[in-house]
């Protein structure tokens, strides 16, 4: 049997179709009302009218990306399998392919038009393109060829000689990128034929994919120059370098049979320069003849696109679509509608891809409606906001959800049905018992009682008009803090969390399956805390930690004991690598119902004669780490955990506590990405950090924690944040934090930054320990610096965690005496 395929038509003003003896039409929600299968010699009369009458319009959907985890976090197991010798890279590649194809089969079944390839990695995407372009630094030992996991793992985590590449933030996300390493003597090369090959691996399967690039501007200025590099190196200068690359890849994906290609340029919605601006225009402009024959969409996203960058972007030739982020880029819609170009799509992300509340479709679709009569009814494509990757898999999995509260999410795979569902609406084929379903939840949301606490709100609308700070300096603080706690020069610690063995995973999930009783739970964390104690106590670090067994992630653990909290089985969003974390669901407004940590501290404390830290997570940190409701402003929400941080604060203070960190690893995530919004963000969330200790004595030291985030920018902030001590991360992103000192900024308070790159099996030895702390001694004062490790040991194991602590405590021990003889 013969079909006509209505799939791609154009608006049709007649028809004229050689009919075989008998036609059917495939099966398609188009169609759905008409008896579509009938003879040559009687074709239905309704046929010759439809077609004359009216335009067949073919849905327009787009996802930017999809999560690559897995539902129930397939690729991470897969991975640390392999990475501990368990299982071959065969039976890895395996489960990797699994995971691409089901993601393609889901998008394809939903119906979306345009399905992203090239969006899985086994580590990093912006790792993928590194080794796409053969930018390998040289202390890998590559000597060409098809990059292997072998040099991809090794740049990615490091291995037992050399370090690993830096890792920092993407955007403000909390995912993390492996940052390139560039200079003028890369030899680029094309090594990783990974975007061809998964274009064709979907193809085989019967999925026609956009693969998709990060954009070659993207790459240049997300990168850093190379060790031994000159910081003023322009990474731009190298753009004529690794377009022939792109071209070679690009040609590989038309020979392939690809129709569109995607370059993700995330970094148009920054503050560009304007020879930044050139340098996209050019590279574009030297792109174009290569890319004559595909479809060419350039894809933003996480903010607004700045004026000047519209206005370049939409002037491009050879481009034939353009995505923006209207969910986060609000004021994207007002240059849309003073101006598009009319040969041009629009992809318009509408369906929030960083969040897991469910689509107010009503509204997106009177925002797609109105864009349709600025852009055209034929080139408006209803996509995601920027890639799933930011949110959860698949609500179905969650099966501990009340109903009510489920009805008001959709996570990465309700979202593609939302996208798919505004398309089909946008061309007449509306699914009115979908979205009346989905205008009852949010009804629903907005009525809800468990949602609003008016004491809750009292109490912070109260904090205004205070700044909070302690009433006395830094510096004497310090002093008084110094007489109570009797600590060394360059005092030792740890940031917090120590390995979590199989065995304290066990018992905290047989005691939350009631498999154990609540005395033998307790028993086996006590047994525990103990064994860490004693450990610090023998490799004589000053300021101990418990090591938080009791606890399973930083932010989910104080959300599961607040209220306005509700929490997944499954929600997993990848952070970095295999390390998935699962962000609590902030619904309703904040505070804490009883203490929360002032048992396992008191406890721990009770072990030791050494100042034993409380260990808390910041306010900022648990709203940037968190699924945020967005039904009210983000510092609203913050400064209702701030309080209720603050109590837990004065709690601990009450229980003989005499240190107490509270960190704020993501402080700096928060930051928006466009500088005019930055001060006011920085404004309340370095006021929400002073509210949670303002009232505790000046012989309280409070520390904070940041990490993995380039802090120089913020320097100044996080000096108001008036801690008494902070750690941060240091090393791995090559002891950049150290050139602000340099540069003259004035730190009067402790400071540890850190010593040894925690997310490396590695073990630093004590020489290179020393040489790093020496290097802070020389824009730092002695008195005021600690020795730590960059972040938290939760992901490593005690044989690599004991060596390298007790080479951290020899080599502080060794500058001491030399400082102590330099006297």
């Amino acid at each position: 049997m013969s079909h006509v395929s209505l799939h791609s038509l154009a608006p049709l003003a007649s028809l004229s179709v050689a009919l075989p003896q008998k036609l059917s039409f495939p099966s398609s929600p188009l169609f759905a009302n008409f008896p579509l299968s009938f003879h040559r010699n009687s074709p239905p009369s309704f046929l010759r009218f439809t077609f004359r009458s009216f335009s067949i319009r073919a849905m327009a959907s787009h996802i930017v990306g999809y999560p690559r985890m897995g539902p129930k976090r397939e690729l991470k197991f897969a991975l640390e399998s392999f990475w501990d010798g368990k299982s071959s890279a065969e039976e890895l590649q395996k489960v990797a392919a699994d995971l691409r194809s089901s993601i393609w089969k889901r998008m394809a079944e939903a119906g979306i038009k345009y399905i992203p390839s090239n969006t899985f990695s086994y580590y990093d995407q912006v790792l993928d393109n590194t080794a796409m372009l053969g930018a390998v630094p040289p202390r890998y030992g590559w000597n060409g060829g098809e990059i292997g996991f072998d040099v991809y793992f090794s740049m990615a985590r490091g291995n037992a000689s050399v370090p690993a590449m830096e890792m920092t933030k993407w955007f403000d996300t909390n995912y993390h990128y492996i940052v390139p390493e560039l200079g003028p003597d890369v030899k680029f090369s094309y090594s990783s034929h990974k975007a061809v090959d998964e274009y064709k691996e979907a193809k085989a399967l019967g999925v026609d994919t956009v693969p998709v690039l990060i954009g070659p501007v993207s790459y240049l200025l997300l990168s850093k120059p190379a060790k031994g590099v000159d910081k003023s190196f322009s990474l731009l200068s190298l753009i004529g370098k690794i377009l022939p690359i792109y071209k070679e890849v690009v040609s590989e994906l038309k020979a392939a049979g690809a129709t569109w290609i995607q370059f993700d340029e995330p970094l148009l919605v920054l503050d560009l320069q304007s020879h930044q601006l050139q340098a996209f225009t050019d590279a574009y402009s030297e792109l174009e003849s290569s890319l004559s024959g595909l479809n060419v969409l350039i894809e933003t996203y996480f903010a607004d696109v700045p004026v000047e960058t519209y206005k370049t972007l939409t002037t491009l030739k050879g481009v034939a679509g353009f995505g923006f982020d209207l969910v986060r880029g609000t004021k994207t819609l007002d240059l849309i509608k003073s101006g598009f170009p009319s040969d041009k799509y629009l992809f318009a992300g509408v369906v929030d891809g960083r969040n897991i509340w469910a689509n107010d479709l009503a509204s997106s679709l009177d925002t797609l409606q109105a864009l349709e009569g600025v852009v055209g009814k034929e080139k408006v494509v209803v996509s995601t906001s920027c890639s799933l990757l930011h949110t959860a898999v698949d609500l179905v999995n969650e099966t501990k959800l009340d109903k009510e509260l489920k009805s008001w999410l959709a996570f990465a795979a309700q979202k593609i049905v939302e996208v798919n569902a505004l398309a089909k609406a946008l061309v007449g084929q509306k699914d009115e018992a979908f979205f009346a379903s989905n205008a009852t939840a949010h009804a629903s949301r907005k009525s809800s009682p468990r949602v609003t606490n008016e004491a809750v709100q009292k109490a912070a609308a109260a904090l205004r008009g205070s700044d909070h700070r302690r009433a006395t300096n830094v510096s004497a603080r310090l002093d008084a803090q110094q007489e109570k706690l009797n600590l060394p020069t360059l005092p030792t610690t740890t940031i917090g969390s120590f390995p979590q063995t199989m065995d304290v995973r066990r018992v905290r999930r047989e005691y939350k399956a009631k498999k154990i009783s609540e005395n033998d739970y307790v028993d086996a964390i006590k047994a525990e805390i103990n064994k860490v104690v004693k450990l610090q106590e023998e490799l004589d670090i000053d300021v101990l930690v418990h090591g938080e067994p009791e606890r399973n992630d930083m932010v989910e653990y104080f959300g599961e004991q607040l209220s306005g909290f509700a929490f997944t089985v499954n929600g997993w969003v990848q952070s970095y690598g295999s390390r998935c974390v699962k962000p609590p669901i902030i619904y309703g407004d904040v505070s804490r119902p009883k203490a929360m940590t002032v048992f396992w501290s008191s406890m721990a404390q009770s072990m030791t004669k050494r100042p034993m830290k409380g260990m808390l997570t910041g306010p900022v940190t648990i709203l940037n780490w968190s699924f945020v409701r967005n039904d009210q402003p983000r510092h609203e929400t913050c400064y209702q955990l701030a309080l209720a941080i603050k109590d837990e604060v004065e709690d601990l203070e009450k229980a003989g506590i005499t240190v107490i960190q509270i960190d704020e690893a993501a402080l700096r995530e928060g930051l928006p990405l466009r500088k005019s919004e930055q001060a006011f963000y920085l404004e309340w969330a370095v006021h929400s950090f002073r509210i949670t200790n303002c009232g505790v004595k000046d012989t309280t030291q409070i520390h904070t924690h940041m990490c993995y985030s380039n802090f120089n920018d913020i320097i100044h902030s996080i000096i108001n944040m008036d801690a008494d001590v902070i750690t941060i991360e240091n090393s791995r992103s090559d002891e950049k934090l150290l050139s602000v000192f340099r540069e003259g900024v004035k730190y009067g308070a402790g400071i540890g930054p850190g010593v040894y790159d925690i997310h490396s099996p590695r073990i630093p030895s004590t020489e290179e320990i020393a040489d790093r702390i020496n290097k802070m001694l020389a824009v730092l004062e002695s008195n005021i610096l600690w020795v730590n490790p960059d972040c938290g040991l939760k992901t490593r194991k005690y044989s690599e965690v004991q060596p390298a602590l007790s080479n951290m405590v020899a080599a502080a021990k060794l500058i001491r005496t030399q400082l102590a003889s330099a006297k």
